[in-house]
């Protein structure tokens, strides 16, 4: 049998785009755990740093949508560069502010102006959406991303709390930074496969979030999203109460193992089962592993719960991708996209505050009652959508013409 995935790199240009895709988006998991890292190591509040870490993930979870719909308008390098741009030099000022112990105004502003950073994530499915649109080999590319999505959210903040652990504190967004820069270059020195620029008609010319799929998965995966934000910052905290503060990239990374390794699997899989029905499904079994890890009492039992609770979560992954590839039109697909990425990043942002608070107040191990309420709220949002998600077999034409916005 032919390995699906090999089929899809062989397409010009695949595996240029995709590597450097995936260092540049490193820092959308690298970012915030890793100012949690530095701030609640400089400052020694995690509050405050995990306030800071959801000041940048908020901004850009509202502001990267809009991004992306000018990179559907404009073209994908002519928005990228100085977003980029600015973003690095806005982490600059933020690794410097803590360092030198500067105003926590200047953590807040800096943090607010590194939102501008892109999402690749989108970026990375329009191209592959260039090369295979209407073509099985479509699926299969994006369940590889949404794999390497997830590998991507859960050791990208393995490294980042490994770097500020074993190196200094700033370590961790340092080297996110250095990420983005890199990755971001290589990609858009890529312009062979850089999409084109599709007009706007009647249908395209709102925004994605308009349409009642994306609004339905968007929120699903805010809450999805905090799940992971409270398992890092919760396991940060268990680690270093139970005196094995270094333990806590691994037991974050172990989070990423099984899930990477399933979502592969489900992507060559080529199931049959209506995608709606699939994401209720892998949702309920994310909501489930929730109560995992409050069962857990030692660093090797808290390494096993959270690498179970995390299973679900590459499946997740595919099958929203694959509802929003099915729903929103194709001038404004990386907008789409983006807003579902959105939706994991003021999930990420709310869950790291929260989680963050509940520590403080009541323990690191009460801290995962976070992921137990969101991932309950993210299993009813999908059943409750379960109509609105449904999909029908069509072509993109027609697809394009059944997208309809929400009342």
């Amino acid at each position: 049998m032919q390995n699906p995935y090999s089929e899809i790199f062989r397409a010009p240009g695949a595996k240029g785009f995709a590597a450097a895709g995936f260092l540049a988006r490193l820092p959308i998991a690298m970012a915030p755990i890793g100012i949690v890292a530095m701030l609640s190591q400089t400052r020694g509040e995690y509050w405050l740093a995990g306030a800071v870490a959801a000041t940048f993930a908020l901004s850009n979870a509202f502001v990267a949508p809009q991004i992306s719909r000018l990179v559907d308008r404009l073209g994908q390098t002519r928005i990228v560069v100085p977003t980029t741009i600015l973003t690095v030099l806005a982490f600059a000022v933020l690794i410097a502010a803590a360092n030198q112990d500067w105003p926590v105004w200047t953590l807040f502003v800096s943090a607010l102006a590194a939102a501008a950073m892109p999402s690749m994530p989108a970026m990375v499915r329009a191209r592959w959406t260039e090369i295979f649109r209407g073509r099985p080999q479509m699926n299969t590319a994006f369940a590889f991303e949404s794999a390497a999505d997830e590998l991507v959210y859960i050791a990208g903040a393995s490294l980042s709390v490994g770097l500020s652990a074993a190196l200094f504190p700033e370590a961790g967004v340092l080297v996110s930074t250095l990420f983005l820069v890199i990755g971001s270059t290589a990609f858009i020195l890529q312009r062979s496969t850089e999409p084109q620029v599709r007009p706007v008609d009647h249908v395209s010319s709102g925004s994605a979030i308009r349409l009642r799929p994306v609004q339905i998965i968007t929120l699903a995966l805010i809450f999805i999203g905090a799940t992971f934000a409270t398992t890092e910052v919760s396991t940060v905290a268990i680690t270093k109460e139970l005196g094995q503060p270094g333990a806590a990239s691994l037991v974050i990374g172990v989070y990423a193992l099984g899930s990477f390794v399933l979502g592969l699997v489900v992507g060559a899989l080529n199931l049959k089962a209506p995608l709606q029905r699939q994401l209720a499904l892998a949702v309920a079994l994310v909501a489930l592993g929730t109560l995992l890890p409050l069962t857990a009492d030692t660093v090797p039992l808290l390494a096993l719960t959270v690498f179970i609770s995390g299973v679900a979560i590459s499946p997740t992954f595919i099958t929203a991708f694959g509802l929003i590839e099915r729903h929103v039109p194709e001038a404004m697909l990386t907008e789409g996209i983006t807003w579902v990425m959105t939706g994991i990043g003021i999930g990420m942002a709310l869950g790291s505050f929260a989680a963050g608070a509940v520590v403080d107040e009541f323990g690191a191990r009460n801290g995962f009652w976070v992921s137990v309420v969101s991932g309950t709220i993210a299993l009813v949002t999908v059943l409750a959508g379960q109509r609105s998600l449904a999909t029908h077999t069509c072509d993109l034409e027609e697809c394009d013409a059944a997208a309809v916005p929400a009342e």
